[in-house]
C-alpha cells in the first residue's frame, strides 16, 4: 500500500495533478464523544471520510465511507463546510496522484453499527471533545473538527 502526505503551502510540495471530490464526516455520540479513525495510508488520526464515487451522492458517500471505515451507521444531519484551498495537496505514493483538497464535511447522527477497524482504518474510537487534540493528525483535520465544534449559523466555505 501506498502512503498518503499531505502539504500546506509548502513551496517543495509537488504540483497537483487531480481534484477529486470527497466527504469527512464528523459524528457525535450521546456523550458528546466525536468518532476518529487511525488511517492506514499514514497512520494519522482523521474524521471517516473518502471519495465521492461516480453515480453516488455526496450523502451517500458520507454514509458508505463512514460505515467501511468505522461499522457505524448514521443519518447525515447537516453541512459544516466546504474545504478547497489549493494551499493543501494530498500526495498518494501509490499512483504519483496528487490531489488538491476538495472535502465536503458533514455532520452527522449514530443510528447504529458496532466500531471496527478496517483496510482503511486500522483504529476506530470516541474520543472526548478535549481527548482528540492529543491525537496526531493533519493540521486540515484538526482544523476541520475545530470548525464542527465552535459551530456557527453558516457553513464555512474555505
Amino acid at each position: 500500500m501506498g502512503r498518503r502526505i499531505d502539504y500546506y503551502d509548502d513551496p517543495n510540495a509537488p504540483k497537483a495533478n487531480s481534484l477529486v471530490p470527497s466527504v469527512n464526516v464528523v459524528v457525535e455520540n450521546d456523550k458528546g464523544e466525536i468518532l476518529i479513525i487511525r488511517r492506514t495510508d499514514n497512520d494519522n488520526w482523521a474524521l471517516p471520510g473518502g471519495a465521492i464515487d461516480l453515480g453516488e451522492s455526496v450523502t451517500q458517500a458520507a454514509i458508505r465511507e463512514t460505515k467501511e471505515e468505522t461499522g457505524i451507521d448514521v443519518e447525515i444531519a447537516d453541512l459544516v463546510g466546504i474545504y478547497s484551498d489549493p494551499k493543501h495537496v494530498i500526495h498518494y505514493t501509490s499512483n504519483n496522484e496528487v490531489r488538491q483538497e476538495f472535502t465536503i464535511l458533514l455532520s452527522a447522527r449514530l443510528v447504529g453499527g458496532e466500531l471496527r477497524a478496517s483496510d482503511e482504518s486500522s483504529a476506530v474510537s470516541w474520543f472526548s471533545k478535549k481527548e482528540w487534540q492529543e491525537l496526531e493528525m493533519d493540521q486540515s483535520m484538526r482544523r476541520r473538527i475545530r470548525q464542527y465544534l465552535q459551530g456557527g449559523l453558516s457553513p464555512i466555505i474555505a
